[in-house]
């Protein structure tokens, strides 16, 4: 099969970012529309929460696995229009019938359909890709999920303040219609399917979606914790059926490549870190140094920024030098910003700008290199059953650091408890960034070519590098001095 075009690469890359950029975009726009929506249902904020974004959260763990396994199924392009179309009618819904039970079901019906979304788009990369470019394909990806995430609580913001909270749903719409256009405007060729293939693993969707929802909800309440034990003794039988099974929901003979499990762990533990760091910065800083929301919006905003500059230089960067040298290259400055605020007595929440952004960069340039190896080190039927695990297990690194969270923090303000459980957690985080680099040697290394493919691969390695260390730095520049004049010291 001929291999598409430049041109019709970055529609796939552009379509499927913009799909699965909608995933993180709503897990983070709705924080700032809550207010409104409580005063709209009048129902307490707890209650809410739980309604939209704690199933949000449920939703999108239990289903990844099984989004990825029916994308292998049905075709990785048939998946993701199902999921495009199934996102874009219940965000509509939501917006025309804005009544609790109704945008309650939207929004899980749209997790539902994330899921379906971004293992196909991991898998379309993977498959319709030439491995030479996968590198600054999954880069821009990245890029595109971190920068939705970090954009969500702004534009949810802005479309709150001048169209009311319904708006935050229908704006998902000409998005998903300009991806479903570059996704689809060249006709896939038709794969070939089997006459009698085996029926759908259910009841391995239903002990795994089971066991992740019991960890889920124990790591959510303390009174609970026991059903995080009761979902992990789940996964038993879980495993047991899966070698047993036709055609089995995860094939566990991918946990025997040590590229995907290395970059399966990379990510959960980095996104443990991040993802809890987020948190955990906000209660640190409020009951440090009395800052406001907008002053740590204002920090985050250099990590997120790095982290959305350097996705997409390390993508192209990987292509040249392997997964193994930017993964390990990422790791260590990400555990070296984490050792910098471990062991740094700040006087300000201004003081923890630079290692917030060294950390980003650090995130930026380990996600693409671990995501393609992962997935370039499977076979490509097995594409999305392989995507949809490591999305499972990013969730599952986030609901990790989430639950840790929990034990460790408490909402005291004594400023010296303060800052031991603030130290307490960052040296979890430093545990989880060291296992991250240690898996980072499990990545392939420099990969080889012909001397011509690697004469022109030399060149536009210089020509990157050259842009890296001329414009990079500037632009990182820009990103703390922005961030340290938000930040009220």
């Amino acid at each position: 099969m001929a291999e598409p075009s430049t041109s019709a690469r970055n529609r796939l890359v552009t379509a499927v970012a913009l799909s699965a950029a909608l995933a993180p975009l709503n897990s983070t726009m709705i924080a700032v529309a809550l207010p409104d929506m409580q005063r709209a249902f009048s129902v307490n904020s707890g209650a809410l929460r739980e309604a939209l974004v704690t199933s949000y959260l449920l939703t999108s763990i239990v289903l990844q696995t099984m989004g990825g396994k029916a994308s292998d199924r049905i075709g990785h392009h048939r998946s993701l229009a199902i999921g495009q179309f199934a996102f874009g009618a219940a965000a509509t819904c939501a917006y025309l019938l804005p009544y609790l039970p109704v945008v309650t079901a939207a929004r899980i019906a749209m997790a539902a359909a994330g899921a379906v979304i971004v293992p196909s788009a991991l898998a379309l990369l993977r498959s319709e890709l030439p491995v030479e470019v996968r590198g600054r394909a999954f880069g821009a990806f990245g890029a595109a999920m971190s920068l939705a995430a970090a954009l969500g609580p702004k534009l949810g913001a802005a479309l709150v303040t001048h169209f009311g909270w319904r708006a935050i749903f229908v704006a998902n719409v000409p998005v998903l219609v300009l991806a479903a256009f570059l996704a689809h405007v060249r006709a896939a060729p038709r794969v070939p399917r089997a006459e009698r293939a085996p029926r759908f693993d259910l009841l391995g969707s239903l002990l795994l979606g089971l066991s992740l929802a019991l960890c889920v909800v124990g790591s959510e309440r303390a009174p609970l914790r026991f059903l995080l034990l009761v979902g992990a003794l789940g996964l038993v039988p879980f495993a047991w059926w899966e070698r047993r099974a036709a055609d089995p929901l995860v094939d566990f003979s991918l946990f025997r490549r040590p590229a995907f499990v290395g970059g399966g762990l990379i990510i959960a533990f980095q996104n443990l870190a991040m993802y809890s760091l987020l948190f955990e910065l906000p209660q640190m800083a409020s009951r440090l140094f009395s800052a406001r929301p907008r002053d740590v919006g204002s920090a985050l905003f250099a990590m997120m920024a790095a982290m959305v500059i350097a996705a997409p230089l390390a993508g192209r960067a990987s292509e040249r030098f392997g997964a193994r040298a930017l993964a390990v290259s990422g790791s260590l400055c990400a555990l070296a910003a984490m050792l910098w605020l471990r062991f740094s007595a700040f006087e300000s929440l201004s003081d923890a700008i630079l290692p917030l952004a060294l950390l980003g960069a650090g995130l930026g340039l380990t996600t693409a290199p671990s995501q393609t190896a992962a997935l370039s080190s499977v076979p490509k039927e097995k594409g999305g059953m392989a995507a949809g695990l490591t999305s499972t297990l990013r969730y599952i690194g986030g609901m990790a650091g989430l639950s840790t969270l929990g034990l460790v923090l408490t909402d005291s303000a004594d400023r010296t408890l303060a800052r031991q459980e603030h130290t307490h957690a960052l040296s979890i985080f430093c545990i989880a960034l060291s296992l991250a680099l240690l898996c980072a040697f499990a990545l392939p290394g420099k990969p080889t070519g012909s001397r011509s493919a690697g004469a022109t691969s030399k060149r536009q390695s210089e020509a990157f590098f050259n842009f890296f260390g001329c414009f990079a730095p500037a632009l990182l520049g820009f990103v703390v001095v922005r961030a340290k004049t938000g930040v009220v010291r």
